[in-house]
């Protein structure tokens, strides 16, 4: 299963294209897989896309938490 947001994702589209083996290994990992756990991801299903971080990676947790109020 997929990440709804991976074909319109602006991290992946947009600030990964210079670095292509890490794109690769984090949609691995979150778009492809467990992108329940993804920082992007649980932002944009709580508070809706405006409020994703552009320059936020899927791996940043305590950001999200505190972006969130975890």
């Amino acid at each position: 299963m997929k990440c709804e947001c991976l074909a319109g994702c602006p991290f992946f589209n947009d600030h990964m294209k210079d670095m292509p083996k890490m794109a690769e290994m984090l949609k691995e990992k979150y778009c492809l897989g467990d992108f329940a756990n993804c920082a992007r991801y649980r932002i944009f299903k709580k508070l809706g896309k405006p409020a994703v971080p552009g320059d936020l990676f899927p791996h940043q947790k305590d950001r999200a938490d505190e972006i969130l109020g975890d």
